[in-house]
């Protein structure tokens, strides 16, 4: 797997910079964009930017090379996974409690009307 997904020597170092940090951060994203409403759209925009400061910090930390594409899309497929799922979860939280009438959770992801 080293050298197809991340660069480090070391599974934990993906594992702590993008799945924890970045995965707190992306599900955060999630979560602030389906309360403000906005669309899947806006949320994969924000975690493209949010995957070139991941690649910062890899960067920063342990000198890894900035801007691969493979290691870029790397981190941010895993970042948009967190995100999706928060954002996801969050909406419809959104969708059964302020239109609790027209419907009803099927899952922790998804609604149906009632």
């Amino acid at each position: 797997m080293q050298g197809i997904l991340y660069e480090q020597a070391s599974v934990w170092q993906f594992l702590l910079i993008s799945c924890v940090l970045g995965g707190w951060t992306a599900w955060r994203t999630g979560k602030s964009v389906a309360q403000s409403w906005q669309g899947m759209p806006r949320l994969i925009l924000y975690v493209a930017l949010l995957g070139l400061g991941i690649r910062f910090v890899h960067h920063a930390l342990f000198d890894s090379p900035t801007f691969g594409l493979r290691y870029y899309l790397a981190d941010t497929v895993a970042l948009l996974t967190f995100a999706a799922i928060a954002f996801r979860y969050h909406r419809t939280e959104q969708m059964t409690t302020h239109y609790h009438w027209l419907y009803e959770k099927a899952s922790p992801v998804s609604w149906r009307s009632k």
